[in-house]
């Protein structure tokens, strides 16, 4: 079954990863206050970024990564910006 990994904004300004089959049906979840505590306690503002992947185990781990990255790492990715991407990589600095 389709998987995607989501990254939402919160009203404090922090970015929340997760990872849904069901889009429409998680953030109705999370705008009730329910789910992961970030969102109960912070609310969120707006989904920021979708990423689909064929599977629950692909999303997964591409939402381990994601939240291994810093924030200037994540925010070039939902700008589509490869070029800063690969600039703020730790393989490809100098």
């Amino acid at each position: 079954m389709p998987h995607l990994i989501y990254i939402l904004k919160m009203l404090t300004g922090h970015l929340y990863i997760g990872t849904t089959d069901d889009l429409h049906r998680r953030l109705k979840y999370h705008a009730k206050g329910f789910g992961h505590r970030t969102t109960r306690l912070g609310g969120y503002k707006r989904l920021i970024y979708t990423e689909p992947f064929p599977d629950r185990i692909s999303a997964l781990r591409r939402e381990r990564q994601l939240k291994g990255w810093t924030r200037a790492k994540k925010m070039a990715l939902i700008a589509n910006n490869p070029d800063n991407l690969k600039k703020l990589s730790k393989r490809h600095k100098k």
